[in-house]
């Protein structure tokens, strides 16, 4: 072998090594007060299996108090870095300083996204691109099988007033839906980033089936998440207004310079869940 030849291969050694260690390493950045359940939870009528993620609030092991629960999706996403796709939410780290700073305590079920079904499962409605609906479906799942065993099994306040649903994305899509779709069991949704573009009988779906007047909505999404975000933001909106929805029980938050991440979704978490649940007037 030439000289020139071994002074090359050495080169592509060192810069591939030095490479792989600019890389970030990623560590586990979970609260001790998070767990997998331990088993998969089935899927009825998706014959699938998924896993669930806990988050039971600091005072759970030394009171006897019942919680108020949100429901939220990509679990995967909501309180390890070395799940999330793109960097946690940091749901526990928030959670827990609210749990210090205000006396805000709640339990969080997070429910791990399908993959490659994870925008399937995340609408109620089918699209030309992505094929059919299985939100029903996912919805049902929720309902019917991981509430029943959560307030079976943990010291939930079981009733629809203190039961919420959250997500980004089509996360906030099936968020919107449920708030709509199942008005006797959740009263709040946290609708971050909605993906109302998916499809247009969102608009329809909400007219038909109008959520309870003591319904609280929290919608969030950044004014650089592009001209579709801000145009069908408006428009469900100016469609709730024109319902009648109280305007105290919405809120439309666009957030300057906000982008489609974790970032934006991180970093509004405490301020949705604290007005999702604060004390709301009677109807």
């Amino acid at each position: 072998m030439s000289n020139q030849l071994m002074i090359r291969n050495v080169l592509l050694i060192l810069t591939t090594t030095l490479f792989a260690c600019s890389e970030p390493l990623r560590t586990s950045s979970v609260g001790d007060n998070v767990e997998v359940l331990p088993y998969q939870f089935v899927m009825p009528g998706l014959d699938r299996q998924r896993s669930i993620r806990l988050y039971l609030p600091p005072s759970y092991q030394t009171s006897e108090k019942r919680y108020p629960v949100v429901y939220m999706h990509d679990g995967q996403n909501l309180f390890d870095n070395m799940t999330a796709n793109e960097g946690e939410w940091g749901v526990d780290e928030s959670l827990n300083q609210l749990a210090e700073k205000h006396g805000l305590e709640l339990i969080v079920v997070g429910i791990d996204n399908g993959g490659d079904f994870r925008m399937n499962e995340l609408s109620p409605w089918v699209n030309k691109r992505f094929g059919e609906a299985q939100g029903e479906q996912y919805m049902d799942f929720i309902v019917e099988v991981v509430k029943p065993y959560i307030d079976t099994n943990f010291r939930t306040r079981a009733d629809r007033l203190h039961t919420a649903i959250m997500g980004s994305s089509m996360g906030g899509l099936i968020s919107h839906y449920a708030v709509h779709a199942y008005p006797t069991v959740f009263s709040k949704a946290g609708i971050f980033s909605p993906s109302y573009w998916y499809s247009q009988q969102v608009f329809s779906f909400t007219q038909l089936k109008k959520a309870p007047l003591d319904a609280r909505l929290y919608v969030m999404y950044g004014d650089k998440e592009g001209d579709g975000m801000i145009a069908d933001t408006g428009k469900m909106q100016r469609q709730l207004r024109q319902q009648g929805h109280p305007r105290q029980n919405t809120v439309f938050k666009r957030v300057p310079k906000g982008e489609h991440n974790e970032q934006l979704w991180r970093a509004e978490f405490s301020e949705a869940i604290q007005w999702l649940f604060q004390q709301q007037p009677a109807f």
